[in-house]
């Protein structure tokens, strides 16, 4: 991540907070309003391979910018909101360690626990820089705990439609708001049942171009519209799943995701882990050790509290493979990964 340059982590303290809007196309300079509408799972690869085929979304300006990691939806939508590293807001990923136990970031549950975790002890950092912004999201999130982790003190706008969707935002920016967050999930759903290979993903982004022409064809000229992605997508076959047994008994229990394995090591084995899971996926993978992985990805350094939650070792492939976790089997349905 180039959490010094081009980043989701710039959007929010340039666009809201009047900081240096330099790297950002040129509809934004001087607009009286911004919407940001975050595309889940629409990466720069996915955009550069479609949007020929996309009239609206192929008349936009602008450039790649890099995400946070771990790239995955929990921790990139509280990144950008907070405009903070991972590091700083300490939410590390899909499923990650919390007092001993491991935390559904998504869901909000609590594997192991009778008792979901608070919100604002996992993550503490006010979302916008204090202001309060109309956020535009499924109306079923209001209330939840990640809700609460990374948007409190917003103003929720829930919507069921994607027509409801187009008219909160515009409605909103005729209404006077500076700033207008908005979110769709469903290209990140498509690639995780479908892939990114039979077409169901170019349906949904058919839609969604539909939706960005209606939104675009009702705002005042002096507004802008920005779209960003969360993340990228990964098209994994049935047998690029690994199920290592490389690691018996040097792992006492795993987190993370298939594209960013967390692995918490036995009692006094932490070395032996780091250099086994090297042995066994060093040809596929980056393998770092905890504090290799705050320093090059995470942004860090953080307190023991926040280092803590992603265990010992870290395996993110760079190979289109994913690795299971034998605690969480349901991961091994799907077809596309965070990418």
């Amino acid at each position: 991540p180039a959490y010094d340059g081009a980043c989701v982590t710039r959007i929010v303290p340039a666009v809201v907070g009047g900081g240096d809007i330099g790297c950002f196309p040129e509809p934004v300079h001087g607009a009286r309003a911004n919407v940001m509408l975050i595309l889940d799972g629409f990466g720069w690869e996915l955009c550069s391979q479609t949007r020929s085929a996309l009239p609206n979304l192929d008349t936009f300006v602008g450039d790649a910018i890099t995400t946070v990691a771990p790239s995955t939806t929990a921790t990139v939508l509280t990144s950008i909101a907070t405009g903070c590293t991972p590091a700083e807001h300490g939410v590390l990923g899909y499923r990650m360690r919390f007092d001993d136990y491991i935390l559904n970031t998504i869901r909000w549950t609590t594997e192991g626990a009778g008792r979901a975790a608070d919100p604002i002890l996992v993550q503490r950092n006010e979302p916008f820089l204090r202001r309060e912004v109309p956020v535009v999201t499924q109306a079923e999130h209001e209330g939840s705990g990640f809700t609460d982790a990374h948007l409190r003190g917003t103003r929720f706008v829930g919507w069921k439609s994607m027509d409801e969707l187009g008219d909160h935002i515009v409605g909103l920016v005729a209404d006077g708001e500076p700033f207008v967050h908005a979110y769709y999930p469903k290209i990140d759903s498509a690639v995780h049942d479908h892939g990114l290979r039979n077409g169901a993903v170019e349906e949904v982004l058919a839609k969604v171009d539909a939706l960005v022409g209606s939104i675009l064809d009702r705002l005042p000229g002096d507004a802008a519209l920005l779209i960003t992605a969360d993340h990228g997508g990964v098209h994994v076959e049935s047998d690029a799943w690994i199920r290592s047994t490389d690691l018996d008994g040097l792992v006492a229990f795993q987190a993370g995701e298939a594209r960013c394995r967390y692995l918490c090591a036995t009692e006094g084995r932490r070395d032996e882990l780091a250099a086994a899971a090297r042995e066994a996926y060093g040809e596929v993978a980056w393998v770092r050790t905890r504090d290799e992985a705050f320093a090059e990805w995470l942004g860090g350094p953080a307190p023991a509290s926040i280092t803590r939650r992603i265990g010992d070792v870290v395996v993110a492939p760079f190979a289109d493979v994913a690795l299971l976790d034998p605690g969480y089997e349901r991961e091994g349905r799907l077809i596309g990964l965070h990418g």
